[in-house]
């Protein structure tokens, strides 16, 4: 018996636990799947199916931060990755670990709710009586551990991959999956093969002192894409400065020509922080940090309604915990002995 994760759309199935919503790993038999394939397709088991895919280990922060969690202990490590039906099976925080740095989620695989339906899944009842429930990923990467949000990331990333790589895109053949451990579609007329593509982002956190009373402050804009203010009491969100990397361009010309672009600044001291995938709909950030260094503020009209710099100490409201915008920020207000 394996396990898989259960999506719908960009929604997992999870259970509700007493920290939150945590996603099942719904056990089933490979090999009913496998023959279930066959049946359904007289050519081959590798035959392209809709709706399943492999999953990758994907690592804690712990792994790459250097001394990080330098101290925990072998036994703690092993209790926090041990699990029982896909939930974990201690408060990490109790011992003294932070999960988010310590967790990394197993290899799996995940499949479509349709998917496993067809295929004969038994799949526990999602209702609200049951205590599970279909949750949008944006919701729990607020309080999952890292690599577990890496590996739903790296789920959303491949089925959509696959419900949109269904012919070959120089012929238009209809392609299949490519034999063995390889993610790939092939084409069988021209073999040509078709990999799951990410796209770089970059998104820049920008500082300044305020000129007036030497406060740190922050670059933030608040884009259409987050709405318009419905209520005088609404809260309007604002982020940082983020665009997709051009062809034949670094990652800190990306940085330059998109804040130039967006808000006509130029900056100094460009430094890259971390990353973070981000499946809507194949992105991979690219965080940044960098220092203004001059220009007034013109904004991208079409892109953004306001941007301003903002006092640490007065900060609008942000993008949630859990988004690499939210650290970038968080990291700043701790270096100027503030927290989120």
């Amino acid at each position: 018996m394996t396990s898989a994760f259960i999506f719908s759309d960009d929604t997992i199935l999870c259970r509700q636990m007493p920290d939150g919503w945590w996603p099942l790993q719904v056990p089933y038999s490979e090999s009913d799947v496998i023959s279930a394939d066959s049946c359904s397709n007289s050519n081959s088991q590798h035959a392209y199916q809709i709706g399943h895919v492999a999953l990758l280990e994907s690592l804690a922060p712990s792994h790459w931060q250097v001394n990080t969690h330098s101290s925990i202990d072998k036994n703690n490590d092993d209790k926090a990755n041990n699990s029982v039906d896909g939930l974990p099976s201690i408060d990490a925080e109790s011992n003294g670990i932070n999960p988010i740095n310590t967790f990394t989620a197993q290899a799996s695989s995940a499949m479509t709710y349709d998917y496993a339906l067809a295929h004969n899944v038994t799949l526990p009842i999602s209702a609200e009586s049951s205590g599970n429930a279909f949750v949008p990923y944006r919701q729990l990467i607020t309080q999952l551990p890292i690599a577990l949000t890496d590996q739903l990331s790296q789920a959303l990333q491949l089925l959509r991959w696959q419900a949109d790589t269904q012919f070959c895109s120089r012929c238009a053949t209809p392609v299949v999956h490519a034999k063995r451990d390889e993610r790939a579609m092939v084409c069988p007329a021209c073999r040509l093969r078709q990999y799951p593509r990410v796209q770089p982002c970059i998104i820049t956190a920008i500082t300044r002192p305020n000129p007036q009373t030497g406060e740190m402050q922050i670059l933030l804009a608040h884009h259409h894409r987050y709405g318009q203010q419905k209520t005088p009491t609404q809260a309007l969100q604002y982020g940082l400065i983020a665009g997709f990397v051009e062809v034949g361009e670094s990652l800190e010309h990306a940085v330059v020509r998109e804040v130039a672009e967006e808000v006509n600044i130029s900056l100094t001291d460009i430094r890259y922080v971390s990353s973070q995938p981000w499946p809507f709909p194949s992105n991979l950030m690219l965080g940044f940090r960098a220092s203004y260094a001059g220009g007034d503020l013109i904004i991208q009209e079409d892109e953004l309604s306001h941007a301003d710099f903002f006092d640490l100490s007065n900060l609008p409201k942000i993008p949630a915990k859990g988004s690499i915008a939210y650290e970038l920020i968080a990291q700043i207000m701790n270096e100027n002995g503030m927290t989120l």
